[in-house]
């Protein structure tokens, strides 16, 4: 079962840009394009643990600080050639309002 949390204002992040939001488990990224969608991940690149927040977002992606690794916001897949995969978590935006949903 999953726990909504309200976790910031969709104004509060840049289009194509991130915001970090702490939670019990460890940190979560959040995303939003430049089409206003929004995207959760957990905050560690799986190639050395680089903050994925720290990245630069372009079209549906982000690209890890550390070594330039592209990862995909909607599965958490690294691109080929890498391989890897990162956590990602249900978001909503409801009236302004982004919540993430923690299992």
């Amino acid at each position: 079962m999953n726990n909504w949390i309200e976790v910031a204002r969709l104004q509060d992040i840049p289009p194509l840009g991130s915001r970090v939001v702490r939670t019990p488990g460890g940190d979560v990224a959040l995303f939003r394009t430049t089409d206003d969608k929004v995207y959760a991940v957990r905050d560690h690149c799986p190639h050395k643990g680089g903050p994925l927040s720290q990245g630069i977002v372009h079209g549906q992606a982000v690209t890890c600080p550390l070594h330039n690794w592209v990862i995909e916001l909607d599965s958490g897949q690294a691109r080929a050639p890498d391989e890897g995969t990162v956590a990602c978590f249900a978001v909503e935006v409801r009236e302004g309002a982004v919540w993430l949903a923690l299992a």
